[in-house]
């Protein structure tokens, strides 16, 4: 079984659709269907059947699906070691990040770990959270920068790098209350919030909910932090955000902000990788960076809070 067939089963398997199989492997779809008919073909059976919501893995599919998974963790680790003992430090690393973490805080030290380490090639792609964590686990990214969330698989790990302050944005002529607010306070505002599945839109959600609060009505839902910032700008309500995310329109007096009331009044910054018995060189030479770069997280008591992780 040549990896390259695996690679491609295992596209469609988790897209369960030739067509965005087609897309993740950046291949023609008339060539994923090829390459599974001849996987079956090798196999002597039908890895997939249809259903009313797409492809199904068989019985003979979902046997299939870990050994595979292994046997190309297992060829990336050979290809990692190789090029360990030899040496090789050049290679691609792909880098996934949220809008927000990719435009505030990846810009500057992409640029100085480029300069240091010119046989490098760096790709950088911008998601949310839950199409980070896919493209990771599919292999479409080497490492994410996103905020954390409960739930990790097991088969990656990560490393807390910053603890983003959370801030209540307002628009600039809104007189508040009271500066340091609380909760009850700000159920009467009307909210601009993130989707449904972002970590400060959890935060936000439980803050009120464990107050045992009415939650604010909510103005819009929106799935860019600075589309959000503009929204709240003309008025159209207050937002939660994380500071790093508005700092540019804070400093030209487009919004207001006050502190943020809920029990969690920070949202940790991590990175996530998959873990691996040997990373490759160029991937290890980024995490390391990262992790010699960027500040620690710290809890309220300034003691280090060390995330869990696992060797680079």
């Amino acid at each position: 079984m040549h990896p390259r067939l695996l690679k491609t089963f295992l596209a469609v398997a988790r897209n369960r659709n030739f067509t965005r199989a087609a897309e993740a492997v950046h291949l023609a779809q008339s060539s994923v269907s090829d390459q599974i008919q001849s996987l079956e073909t090798e196999l002597g059976t039908e890895l997939f059947i249809r259903s009313r919501s797409g492809l199904e893995l068989t019985a003979a599919g979902e046997a299939l699906r870990p050994y595979a998974e292994e046997i190309l963790t297992m060829a990336d680790e050979a290809r990692a070691a190789v090029e360990a003992v030899s040496g090789i430090t050049a290679g691609t690393v792909t880098i996934g990040a949220l809008e927000t973490v990719a435009s505030m805080r990846l810009p500057q030290w992409l640029s100085a770990f480029r300069s240091d380490h010119p046989d490098i090639d760096l790709r950088l792609k911008v998601a949310g959270s839950g199409n980070l964590l896919r493209k990771l686990e599919d292999g479409e990214i080497d490492v994410a920068f996103c905020f954390d969330k409960d739930g990790l698989d097991k088969r990656l790990a990560k490393r807390t790098i910053s603890a983003e302050p959370l801030i209540v944005i307002t628009p600039p002529e809104t007189e508040s209350t009271s500066k340091s607010g609380d909760l009850a306070s700000l159920a009467s505002m009307s909210f601009v919030t993130t989707e449904v599945g972002c970590v400060y839109r959890h935060l936000f959600d439980k803050a009120f909910e464990d107050a045992g609060i009415a939650a604010p009505k909510l103005a819009a839902e929106v799935g860019s932090i600075g589309t959000i910032a503009r929204l709240v700008a003309v008025g159209a309500g207050a937002s939660l955000v994380p500071r790093l995310a508005v700092v540019d329109a804070l400093d030209h007096g487009e919004i207001s902000e006050m502190p943020w009331p809920g029990p969690t009044q920070t949202a940790s910054l991590v990175m996530i990788w998959r873990r691996r018995r040997i990373q490759p060189p160029a991937l290890k030479l980024l995490l390391a960076a990262a992790r010699d770069s960027f500040v620690p997280a710290k809890s309220a008591d300034a003691h280090p809070r060390h995330a869990v992780s696992s060797p680079l």
